[in-house]
């Protein structure tokens, strides 16, 4: 059985033991807690680990170089984006308005520090107490300019960039080992959330559905069709219709990673995308372009700190923003990733990471839109970089019309 069918088992078995057993369903929460340390326990070392992997996947040579500058840069730029549309639409459908659950301590009720001294302190003082204290950004930005410095350190750096490359690969073995377990906690949690506040607390995870499937249609047309359009030049129809193959297997396998010869596919057979590019800008953007994973993020942060009956300040929404960009770096392009990288973002204005087993449930729904919004988003990168780079055919291009 699929992992996302056990866990709605899971979130079914919750809410009827919820009804059933009252504040009785006290008793299991420690379950749920547990799986809540055991995802905290992930956070640090995925993170690190996986953004060092995503640096060091550009190579050498000055047209790479240049290469991976435009396709990083357009990433982070959609990915912002996309995080600010997430908030957006999450702000006026207000999914969890009128929730007021107490989910444990929240730290964003307390005063927030200055945005500009937020963006002091990314650059961490001391990297391993960074590390070891788990301050998230600073994390993020130390394995950012490790990348860096791997990349132009040369052969010399190989022996600690393969131990990375090991680190991330165990630790998505170790997620997925975790994510087995998720089923027992999100039952465990939501049968103490439906005991104690009632089934009525189930009603706004339509309207999370209903947000998170607005925003990523409203980020492809608008963001991806007017990238394809104003700066491409070129008809953003014929550019949905190329992609529309990996669109249906990103939709349904919630997998970039495993989406991604079916857009290298699209990219060159519909798109007109040289072979150079494709192989170059697809794999990079299968680790870091996350904009599916930055809308949910985005969506379900407010959703939890309405819920909390937290109030955000614009402090909190800068944080986020920013927290939510650098974070899809580190997201693997593989089924349920963004569940965990939901953890970063909560922690990093410190909103009740419980809050993730009320989104659990319906992680397969929501994945589903935001896998399609990040193979699409790669297939416009690729497009926009190509046609800079002169490394793009339009007469392939012109003929998708009748794909």
């Amino acid at each position: 059985m699929k992992l996302w069918m056990k866990i709605m088992i899971g979130l079914g078995l919750g809410v009827v033991a919820g009804i059933v057993l009252g504040e009785k369903a006290s008793y299991v929460k420690p379950i749920g807690t547990l799986f809540i340390n055991a995802i905290k326990m992930l956070i640090i070392p995925l993170i690190f680990s996986s953004i060092i992997v995503g640096m060091t996947s550009l190579k050498d040579g000055k047209q790479l170089g240049r290469i991976g500058l435009k396709t990083l840069a357009i990433y982070m730029l959609t990915t912002a984006f996309a995080v600010c549309i997430g908030l957006l639409v999450s702000a006026i459908l207000t999914p969890g308005e009128g929730m007021v659950i107490d989910m444990g301590t929240a730290t964003a009720a307390k005063k927030a520090p200055p945005f500009i001294d937020t963006i002091i302190n990314i650059v961490p003082k001391n990297p391993l107490g960074a590390l070891s204290s788990g301050k998230v950004l600073q994390v993020i930005c130390f394995a950012i300019f490790l990348g860096i410095a791997i990349n132009l350190t040369g052969e010399k750096a190989d022996p600690f960039k393969r131990v990375c490359e090991a680190v991330a690969e165990i630790m998505y073995t170790l997620t997925a080992i975790v994510m087995e377990f998720a089923p027992y906690g999100v039952f465990a949690l939501m049968a103490w959330v439906v005991g104690h506040y009632g089934a009525s607390t189930l009603l706004p995870l339509l309207k999370i559905i209903l947000a998170m499937y607005i925003a990523a249609v409203l980020h492809a047309v608008v963001v991806y069709g007017s990238g394809v359009a104003l700066i491409a030049k070129l008809n953003p129809i014929k550019f949905f219709k190329g992609i529309m193959d990996a669109q249906a297997v990103a939709f349904t396998t919630t997998s970039s990673s495993g989406s991604l010869p079916v857009t290298i596919r699209c990219a060159q057979e519909n798109l007109g995308v040289s072979k150079s590019v494709s192989s170059f800008v697809l794999p990079l953007g299968a680790t870091v372009n996350m904009d599916g994973t930055a809308i949910y993020q985005g969506v379900v942060a407010l959703f939890v700190a309405q819920a909390a009956g937290i109030e955000l300040t614009t402090t909190h929404y800068m944080i986020l923003i920013l927290s939510s960009t650098l974070a899809s770096i580190g997201t693997a392009g593989v089924p349920g990733a963004g569940l965990i990288m939901l953890s970063v973002t909560l922690s990093s204005i410190g909103l009740p990471m419980e809050g993730i087993a009320l989104v659990a449930g319906i992680d397969r729904v929501l994945d589903m839109a935001r896998t399609c919004v990040n193979v699409t988003g790669d297939g416009m990168t690729a497009l926009l970089v190509a046609k800079s780079e002169g490394e793009f055919d339009k007469e392939i291009y012109e003929a998708t019309e009748a794909v």
